[in-house]
């Protein structure tokens, strides 16, 4: 069975995303995730121009060998732009082969690990009031972990916060938003937040924060030692992982367990950090990782060393996206928790996804393949809209990561 046809489509019902396309001589269609938050065309235009081309012909059933062929055979390797576009490729393969088999992509990886796969949900709040009630809302809807953000006092903005009703989106507007960040502001507060938490609903749930690669490495240290008294299930991206070793620091001033790489995009970004047990969960992607093909070799490396998955799965992962994650999280030993937001309306007109929220789970549906279907006609109706991620200065105009 050959591949005929393939095409990247780019929609954005409620947010952008970038669907990949691949059709069979058969017949059989495949859909892969391309989505790359702030940078969706860069990935649409390597996968149309560099990728496609090479895909005609080519037996649908060798996905490893097609993986291999495309990061291998292109001698500029890695980066978010090309792994994103690889994964894309594995995703819609995987489809296509759970199509064929008439089962589940999981059954494909080996069969269930587990019936369902727990997830984290989104709390934030305009100040610690606000947060709280978010709290309660959560609690209620089930959820067994929820993430908390809230606002800086003396900050103008603050990463993570929803915006009223809808899902957090943080891309917006045709040039990037300037926003300006206070290291000191951040770590006085964040203790007391997390301590008014479990004041007021106890140590029943599991209490996450994402940091965002806004500190230094003994910064950070001290902000998990604030933080152990409040039992963390995670800090996320305490500090920027290009370098590895920096994690050495807060690991040796720290027992607060410590989460990364939702912008990792190979096993090479995170390998010393799962070898030397400097983390605790690793949060590599499926959409931006290289696929399941890939991601799976991650967590088979992490699971020897007692690491667990916590894949990043915000709402700029598309359904198929979350998808594939949610796949490979039922099959792997090591599974941790899955990052979980629910999809911006109207993007169920879209996309037809047969996995469900229910109880502090995502429950996976038994459809072949990823299990999830796309409407092109209905893409149509929701155009391209150029969107950049924020961008941080500190308060004398230096860059900030963001």
């Amino acid at each position: 069975m050959k591949i005929s046809a393939a095409e990247v489509i780019v929609t954005a019902p409620g947010r952008n995303y970038v669907t990949l396309k691949l059709t069979t001589d058969e017949g059989v269609v495949g859909y892969g995730d391309a989505t790359l938050n702030g940078r969706e065309l860069a990935v649409e235009a390597y996968l149309r121009e560099h990728v496609l081309p090479l895909l005609a012909g080519r037996d649908a059933a060798r996905i490893g060998d097609t993986w291999q062929y495309l990061y291998r055979g292109a001698y500029w390797r890695r980066g978010p732009v090309t792994m994103t576009a690889i994964s894309a490729v594995d995703q819609a393969l995987w489809d296509i082969k759970g199509k064929v088999a008439g089962l589940p992509v999981y059954e494909l990886l080996g069969g269930r690990a587990r019936e369902a796969v727990t997830v984290y949900g989104h709390a934030s709040g305009a100040d610690v009031d606000d947060l709280l009630a978010d709290v309660a809302r959560h609690l209620e809807l089930g959820y067994t972990a929820v993430r908390v953000q809230a606002k800086i006092p003396g900050m103008d903005s603050t990463y993570g916060l929803h915006t009223g009703p809808n899902i957090y989106e943080p891309a917006s507007g045709a040039l990037p938003k300037e926003e300006v960040w206070n290291t000191a502001a951040y770590l006085d507060f964040i203790p007391t937040l997390m301590g008014r938490v479990r004041e007021e609903f106890g140590y029943g749930f599991h209490l996450l924060h994402d940091v965002h690669h806004r500190l230094t490495p003994i910064e950070a240290a001290r902000l998990g030692a604030a933080l152990e008294p409040y039992r963390m299930f995670w800090i996320e991206d305490a500090t920027p992982a290009e370098d590895q070793s920096a994690f050495r620091l807060i690991r040796s001033h720290t027992v607060t367990p410590l989460a990364v790489g939702e912008v990792f995009n190979s096993i090479w970004d995170c390998r010393e950090l799962i070898t030397e047990r400097l983390i605790d969960y690793v949060r590599t992607s499926v959409t931006h990782a290289g696929g399941i093909s890939h991601v799976r070799r991650i967590m088979d490396l992490a699971d020897l060393y007692g690491v667990r998955s916590g894949s990043h799965g915000p709402g700029d992962i598309s359904p198929v996206g979350l998808a594939a994650n949610l796949h490979l999280d039922l099959a792997i030993p090591n599974f941790g928790i899955q990052e979980y937001m629910g999809h911006r309306d109207p993007a169920a007109e879209v996309f037809d996804w047969g996995y469900r929220y229910e109880n502090g789970m995502l429950w996976p549906s038994d459809r072949p393949g990823l299990g999830v279907e796309f409407d092109e006609e209905a893409a149509r109706r929701f155009p391209y809209d150029p969107k950049y991620l924020p961008v941080a200065r500190l308060a004398d105009g230096a860059m900030h990561d963001w």
